[in-house]
Formats: C-alpha cells, structure tokens, sequence
C-alpha cells in the first residue's frame, strides 16, 4: 500500500488533536476516506450509501478519465487515528481554459460536527490549490458541474434522487464558520402528476407543428452513433451555461458506460427537424437511489439479484438535462421534451419526477417548470473562498 504523507496537525478543543493527512490512491488511507461517510450518516435514514465500486473507481487516476487532463488531492483528517473528516482539492484545468478564471474546487466533503476538524480539511484544500497558483477555492463539487454539485441547504426531509447531493444540515454552519460565501444558488423541482398537464399537451401540439421537430428515443443497437450525437449536443447546447466546462470524449464515454444499465430509451430523447438535423437532446433516469439505498454500497453477491428486483419497484424519475441547439431556443422545444418524458414515465407506472439542478436565476428554464405545476422543493448553495493573501 502507498504510505499517506502527513499534512498538518492542529489541537482540538476535544481530547486528543486533530491532523490532516493525504490519501494516496489505493491506499489504505484512500479505503477510509471512501467509507467514511458510513459513520457519518448513522442515524441519517434518508442518506442513501454510494457503490464502493463507483467511489474507488472515480478516486483512482488510472481509471478515471477526468486525471487525464486535471489533478485531484484527497485528504483524510483524524482525531486519535480515527478517521472524522474528509475532502478532495480539485485542479480543474479544462475549466480554468474554458471559464478563463482562475478557481480551483473543493469535494467529498464529510465531517462530523467538529469544527477542528472541519477548518483543518478546507485549510488542507485551499493550502494546496494555493500552491498551485489558484486565486478562489469553489465547492462543493464532485469533479466539475458534470457530476454532483452543490450542498444541499433546504430539503432534507426527502431523500436525494440519482447523481444529487445529500448532507447533514450542520454542514452549511461549517462552510459559513470557516468564511464560504455563497456563489450561486441551485434549485430542484418537484411534480406529482398521474397524467401530463393539459397545458403540456396543448404546447406541445403547437410546438410540433410550427416547428416541425421530431422526437425519438436513444437506440441501444445503435448506441455508439447516438452517443456521438449527444456528445455534439451537449457540449453546443450548454455551451454558454454558467460553470460549463465540455467533456472529453473519454469523459463522456465513461459516463454513458457508467449510466447504461440504467437508461432507459423511453426517457433518453433526441429532437430532430425535418431534414433529421439533431437540433435537442433531454435525459431523464429513472430514479435508481430507489434500489440503492438498500444495496449498502454492495453490488456483489448478493446486491445485483436484490437490485432487480427493486428496479420494478421504481416510482420516480430525475430529468437531470435538456437542452437544444441555438437555432431552436425560445421556440417552446421544452414541451415536447417534457411530454414525451411524462409518458415514458407513466407508462412504466411512474408518476413522480424532480427536474435538477436549476440555477435560481434561471427564470427561462423555471418558468416552464412552474407552469406545469411543479414547486421548489430543495435548495443547494455553491461557496467561494478567496485565496488570494
């Protein structure tokens, strides 16, 4: 195993002292850094427990994409040898280039309510970002805008769907106590609706037939040509997004083999004119922590069968992003996105759905939302620190 190099060591106000070491790739300081958040959300029944295999995996430089163009530093604090907190730096070069800022991020936030602890973990990041000529320390995210951002500040009474964000409440306390000041505010909305919304319906009529749009449902046999599609896509679409940074074709490989098992081609649409130009995409995931909360992060052996089973039982979906080409915005493409994901997901028995995230300023992509009848029902905040002496 890789020997973990010591960082820092400050006193505690509680027995013993508190010390920040750095987790080197698979090593036995990396294993406790993944299951940490074990101890941490004992007592928490809403927390539902990641895969193991996915965590070790994303920690790991020589198996996960994003190392091949930005760095990653994962520190462990402990109290008497006992693991109570945990975070990664994150050099995010592709969004420095792309953003042309200066900011470097911090994730995998876990900490039990000691603010000792809690002070030395951000100290730890922003010592090393730093150290790399970083000017702002931006958190929480886990790796990019890509995967899961944000903390969760509002809505801890309704566990989180796929790919968001769960936390202790207490952790805001840490964040504001250390000196975080909120960048940007996230929303994710909530809709129960046995049927589609008769204004929907009526929108989206309209929308095909002045348009002329088209929509079709991702091809599994045809999987690596729709792949390239959505790739073209998502990195024109969301170009202009704030904190968007385009995926590599390793990144975005990586992710449609990761998210596979669970699509399903009912929810995973592409728009298309009337020359069968790709002109939208939107992806919704059948809400997929429904199984994994009963998992305990173990696929294997007996998790798999377990998770089969559970599937059918899935009543909720996550819409987690839509967007169209520049030639279409403004042209009400949402509707037709929006109803044929309701009917994908009614005709499997589900009737539930949250749309996240949404940037609060946003009013273009909530308006929609709200008009279908859909409410605010979990806040997240992102946090800046400057590092600048």
């Amino acid at each position: 195993m890789n020997q973990a190099a010591p960082v820092r060591a400050v006193q505690a106000e509680h027995s013993g002292s508190v010390s920040v070491i750095a987790a080197c790739p698979r090593s036995d300081e990396m294993e406790a850094f993944i299951r940490l958040p074990w101890s941490i959300y004992e007592g928490y029944p809403l927390w539902v427990p990641p895969l193991l295999r996915d965590m070790r995996l994303m920690m790991d430089p020589e198996r996960h994409p994003f190392y091949r163009h930005s760095d990653v530093q994962a520190f462990l604090a402990l109290r008497g040898g006992r693991p109570v907190g945990r975070i990664a730096a994150i050099h995010n070069r592709r969004h420095i280039e792309f953003q042309e800022e200066n900011t470097g991020f911090f994730g995998f936030y876990e900490c039990e309510p000691d603010d000792t602890a809690s002070n030395a973990l951000l100290d730890a990041a922003a010592d090393w970002l730093r150290e790399r000529g970083i000017g702002t320390m931006r958190g929480p995210t886990s790796f990019s805008t890509n995967e899961q951002v944000g903390l969760l500040v509002e809505g801890f009474d309704d566990p989180p769907s796929v790919m968001m964000n769960y936390n202790p409440p207490y952790y805001e306390g840490q964040f504001q106590g250390y000196g975080l000041k909120v960048s940007q505010r996230l929303v994710a909305y909530f809709l129960h609706a046995p049927a589609p919304p008769e204004y929907l319906v009526r929108a989206a009529r309209v929308v095909e037939r002045r348009t002329g749009v088209r929509l079709r449902s991702l091809s599994k046999r045809h999987f690596g040509r729709d792949l390239e599609i959505i790739r073209d896509l998502y990195n024109s679409a969301w170009e202009r997004n704030w904190g968007f940074v385009p995926m590599t074709d390793d990144e975005i490989d990586h992710m449609a083999q990761e998210l596979k098992p669970v699509v399903d081609p009912r929810l995973a649409l592409i728009g298309e004119d009337e020359n069968g130009r790709p002109v939208g995409f939107a992806l919704a995931l059948p809400d997929f922590n429904q199984v994994l909360r009963h998992l305990n992060g173990r696929l294997l052996p007996f998790g798999l069968l377990k998770a089969l089973w559970l599937r059918r039982k899935i009543d909720r979906l996550r819409v987690l992003t839509l967007g169209v080409h520049d030639d279409y915005r403004g042209k009400g493409l949402d509707a037709l996105f929006y109803l044929a994901i309701f009917r994908g997901g009614n005709s499997q028995g589900i009737d539930r759905g949250e749309f996240s995230w949404v940037l609060a300023e946003n009013a273009r992509m909530r308006k929609p939302l709200e008009r279908m009848g859909a409410r605010v029902y979990k806040r997240y905040n992102l946090y800046d620190v400057s590092l600048q002496a």
